[in-house]
């Protein structure tokens, strides 16, 4: 049976009615719905971004036990489209290394760390935004879109990692556009309309 890792009660986001669901380790969750039903606001939600009644547990630990970074260290949000303040890549990592292996498995070259953000493009900004957020390997990833602005190599290469991660026990929640992405990661989809939240099966689901 698997085990439980990220567990939401009553949750009760701007828009949405509360919400309830399990996620278990090494599970991809996908979240669905027209444009502005709420997928981001949900997403948000979890991470503790927005204010939101209800409760969230990592582990069987409520959030409140966490501080705000602490939780969003085991719990990352990753959005659509990600902040930079800093001027290169590498200038927003905690770590000054041990990121290698991610670089190469996105496409990108190490010597791209000390670019200019600016000399980037979108993709490689995006891919990079990937490496960021998972070279400390939270155990929970919430992300928006994190190859809609990739072209077909580049997302294959970015699902490869996701993958990855998932057989490690890491766990997903992944909104995206792209219905034939969704059923190579996820078996179980939240469907948001009107305020409503239900859950169903991902038609053709390969994973």
């Amino acid at each position: 049976m698997s085990r439980e890792i990220l567990k939401v009660e009553s949750l009760k986001a701007h828009g949405l009615e509360p919400v309830s669901f399990l996620v278990s380790h090494g599970e991809c969750l996908a979240i669905d719905g027209p444009s502005g039903a709420g997928k981001t606001v949900l997403l948000r939600a979890i991470a503790d971004l927005d204010p939101a009644p209800g409760q969230v547990f990592l582990e069987g630990v409520e959030r409140n036990a966490f501080s705000g970074p602490e939780w969003r260290k085991c719990v990352r949000y990753v959005a659509a489209e990600p902040g930079w303040w800093e001027e290169t890549p590498r200038a927003h990592f905690e770590s000054r290394g041990g990121f290698d292996e991610i670089l190469v498995a996105l496409g990108l070259k190490t010597a791209q760390l000390d670019q200019s953000l600016r000399q980037l493009s979108t993709g490689e900004r995006q891919r990079m935004a990937l490496v960021r957020s998972v070279f400390d390997k939270p155990q929970v990833l919430l992300l928006d879109e994190p190859t809609g602005a990739l072209d077909s190599k580049s997302s294959k290469l970015a699902e490869g990692l996701i993958k990855r991660l998932l057989k490690d026990g890491h766990s997903v929640l992944l909104v995206s556009h792209d219905p034939a992405q969704v059923a190579r990661l996820a078996k179980r989809k939240l469907v948001i309309q009107d305020g409503k939240v239900r859950e169903a099966a991902v038609r053709g689901a390969r994973r």
